[in-house]
């Protein structure tokens, strides 16, 4: 499995990005997928995740009601759409990939495999 994620970039307080994971390898269909981030001095955390129909969805409380995870399984992507970006956002963002069932997906060590990560700044 490999996981491809993009659309990072430096954008000011309140702009929005789109960011991208494309899929390749087992089905995607079987994968649910997380999105996770990493800023400057600081352990990686959760961000959101989506199920394997998108019919699920979680997120972290500090980016509840301004990021949005979807997926297009034809495309085998997964997208993480953020609005109102804040500074405190700046972060590597990384993807990842599990066919595992039945764990906590807010849990890094639930997923087997993981994006290169794209990196966002949000500046004040």
């Amino acid at each position: 499995v490999q996981l491809q994620a993009s659309g990072g970039g430096l954008v000011q307080a309140e702009d929005s990005l789109k960011l991208s994971c494309v899929y390749s390898g087992r089905a995607f269909s079987n994968a649910a997928v997380g999105w996770f981030r990493q800023a400057p001095g600081k352990e990686r955390e959760f961000v959101a995740r989506i199920g394997r129909r998108g019919a699920s969805e979680g997120y972290t409380n500090s980016v509840k009601g301004r990021f949005t995870i979807s997926r297009d399984n034809d495309k085998n992507t997964v997208y993480l759409q953020m609005n109102s970006l804040k500074p405190e956002d700046t972060a590597v963002y990384y993807c990842a990939a599990t066919q595992r069932h039945y764990v906590d997906y807010s849990d890094e060590g639930s997923y087997n495999d993981w994006g290169q990560g794209t990196l966002v700044t949000v500046s004040s």
